[in-house]
């Protein structure tokens, strides 16, 4: 008898997992028809699935970027620019200063200022000197620039010396540039009148103690070709000034310093002096502010 009781509930189990694979199978295909057939579904074990486009891959393709859209991304930057016809200028005054030695006093400076683009420009650069109200020295030069490298520079064009005496004319040319960061030297020979020659070699080295606090040594050194009395010019080395400056700068545009210069004579100019009984070598103490615009 129990062998007639299980006959039923056997064949309904089987009848439950006929319908159930039915089901099943029929999933499957309106799995397929939804369109997943394109995406590699054919043959295709969930395990070892491999995608027929990478993640991020856009459906359809970009299209290209047009001129306009290019520029209006990358517009031209205003200000400078590298080797065009932009114009700039400077105006720096490396020394407007008191000095005070042993005798005296006087006021010295020392400018430069420029205008053009990278490659050319136009130098002026003026120095002098005003002892007891009166004017010692006073020059003025006009030199054309040429960039040779990035960090040296032809120079070529016209000196005038208004004082000592009644001035002289100079024809300039020479070089200048900054080899390394903070150095600057410049070495300028002259061609004056009645066949004089001359040869100006000066250096200046800005060290940073901080941000704003600068020492800067300097040296300037004159030579000349020939004797002439009437301007204080003796053949060889003439003079020489080194000075060692201390400066605060406010701004980079003002900056107040304190320092020293030792000046002297030499040769042919050294004895012009004795017998004029003047001092060959002076020690002064200097206080002045650079300035640049």
């Amino acid at each position: 008898m129990n062998e007639l009781l299980n006959r039923p509930l056997l064949g309904s189990l089987a009848l439950l997992a006929l319908l159930a694979s039915e089901e099943a199978r029929a999933e499957v295909m309106d799995h397929a028809a939804m369109g997943h057939g394109a995406m590699n579904h054919q043959g295709m074990n969930h395990q070892g699935m491999n995608h027929s486009m990478a993640p991020g891959t856009p459906r359809t393709p970009l299209r290209p970027i047009t001129d306009a859209e290019r520029q209006a991304a990358f517009p031209p930057l205003p200000g400078h620019q590298v080797h065009d016809r932009q114009m700039n200028w400077a105006v720096i005054v490396e020394q407007l200063e008191y000095q005070n030695f042993e005798s005296s006093s006087a006021l010295n400076w020392n400018a430069n200022a420029w205008i053009g683009g990278d490659v050319d420009r136009l130098w002026l650069r003026t120095e002098g000197e005003r002892e007891q109200g009166v004017t010692h020295k006073a020059e003025l030069q006009a030199l054309w620039g040429h960039a040779i490298s990035p960090w040296w520079e032809l120079v070529g064009g016209l000196r005038q010396d208004f004082k000592p005496a009644s001035g002289q004319t100079w024809a300039a040319f020479g070089i200048q540039g900054t080899p390394l960061y903070g150095l600057e030297l410049e070495a300028t020979a002259y061609v004056g009148e009645r066949q004089q020659t001359a040869l100006r070699l000066e250096s200046s080295y800005a060290i940073l103690l901080t941000n704003r606090w600068i020492l800067e040594p300097s040296l300037e050194a004159n030579f000349y070709g020939r004797n002439d009395a009437t301007r204080d010019q003796g053949s060889g080395l003439a003079d020489s000034e080194i000075g060692l400056r201390l400066r605060y700068e406010i701004t980079r545009g003002f900056a107040p310093y304190l320092g020293i210069s030792f000046n002297r004579a030499y040769g042919n100019n050294a004895e012009q002096i004795r017998d004029e009984h003047g001092d060959i070598g002076q020690t002064r103490l200097v206080a002045g502010v650079r300035l640049r615009f």
